[in-house]
Order: structure tokens, then C-alpha cells, then sequence
């Protein structure tokens, strides 16, 4: 087998580099799925990602009730058919006999991604001792030719851009890191499309060899 050529590489650089970012938002509620009230996560998220991600993308949505099958089916879907590289999921993960978002989470995923529930429950611990009961996950869906990170957030609008963006001063300095900031670097690192994205709201974290130049 020969070695890939320079030529080679950047193709394969030029390729990540013109997928169009595909972002899955998928909420998982019985009554706002039955229409009982009006759903308030994926705009939340809707908002809060028009905001941070400077890079163009595009958004596909769901709205599902707490059955772990039609969760399975629907981040599976989201994964492998629309070819979402990140799909968050709000709702669903508390210790209530129909919260059984993170067990279709896990089940769909190859490699589970602990450190970004970890910190998730760090930030929602600063503001209710209740944040132990939160079971949000991350996993890594891998295909023959595609990945995507699957992310579980709270349900609550609040706690959202909390989780999403950290914990920041009067002055601006941050408390705690959100675990946004971690998210591009991993897309990167599952063969995604660069993700560039607004410091003032969550500034990105990559090693220095990890950096490319502005988008123009």
C-alpha cells in the first residue's frame, strides 16, 4: 500500500472543508409532541446556535414523544440519513419512568463521550443540588463513511444556554466552561466540517495545530 501524497491530503482537506455543517435538534416531550402545549426547546436551541456558530449550517428538526424506540429510530435517522454531524437532544433525561432519553442515546452510539454529561451537571449544580439527578450522556454515532456527536441537554430554555455557553461574571470572565467550546474540536476530530463560532458568546478551544485561518 503506498502512502498518500500531499496532493492526496489536500483533497481529503478540501473535502471536510465544503460539507455543509448539518445540525440535528431533536425534542422529546409526550405532551409537547401530543400538542398539549407549545414545545420550547428546539427554539431555544434554534436561538442560541444562531447566536454562537458563525460557520454556515444547516438545522434539521424533530419533535417526538418519550418512546425509546422512536428516539432510537430518530437520532439514527438523523445520523445516517440526513447526515447531521451534531444532534442535540432536549428533554428526557431526568430519573422518571418515561425519561429514557440517554438509554436510546447510548444504544445508538459506538463510543460514549462521559466528560460532556460530567460537565454539564457541574454547571446546572451552581444554581439547584437536584443537578445529580440529570443522566445526560454524549456519544459518538460512527458509520462506513460518516460520524456525528449526539449531545443530550437539558430541557429547560435557562439551563440550555447554560449548559451550551457556561457560567460568566459581571465583567465577563468565565466560571465554569460551557461544553459548547469543545464541541467544533471534536467535530473535527470525527472527520465533521470546521466549525468557527462567536467568542463573545462561546469561544472555541483548539490545539494551535488544530487552527486554520478565518473563513474569509
Amino acid at each position: 500500500m503506498t502512502s498518500p501524497t500531499r496532493s492526496d491530503v489536500e483533497q481529503a482537506h478540501q473535502a471536510l472543508t465544503n460539507q455543509e455543517l448539518t445540525i440535528g435538534l431533536v425534542s422529546v416531550s409526550d405532551r409537547a409532541s401530543g400538542g398539549v402545549y407549545e414545545d420550547k426547546g428546539i427554539p431555544a436551541l434554534t436561538d442560541w446556535l444562531g447566536q454562537a456558530i458563525t460557520t454556515p449550517y444547516r438545522i434539521e428538526t424533530r419533535l417526538i414523544p418519550d418512546e425509546r424506540a422512536e428516539i432510537e429510530r430518530t437520532l439514527v435517522e438523523l445520523v445516517d440519513v440526513a447526515r447531521c454531524h451534531l444532534v442535540l437532544t432536549t428533554g428526557g433525561t431526568g430519573p422518571a419512568r418515561r425519561d429514557v432519553t440517554p438509554e436510546a442515546t447510548l444504544a445508538i452510539g459506538t463510543r460514549e463521550m462521559p466528560g460532556f454529561g460530567e460537565q454539564m451537571r457541574q454547571i446546572s449544580l451552581r444554581f439547584v443540588p437536584t443537578a445529580i439527578l440529570s443522566r445526560q450522556t454524549a456519544v459518538i454515532r460512527e458509520t462506513v463513511d460518516h460520524a456525528a456527536l449526539v449531545m443530550n441537554l437539558p430541557g429547560q430554555p435557562k439551563s440550555i444556554k447554560e449548559t451550551l455557553e457556561g457560567l460568566k461574571d459581571d465583567a465577563g470572565k468565565v466560571l465554569v466552561g460551557g461544553i459548547f467550546a469543545a464541541v467544533p474540536y471534536c467535530i473535527d476530530l470525527i472527520g465533521g466540517p470546521y466549525i468557527e463560532t462567536n467568542p463573545a458568546v462561546s469561544k472555541t478551544f483548539r490545539p494551535k495545530s488544530a487552527l486554520r485561518p478565518p473563513a474569509a
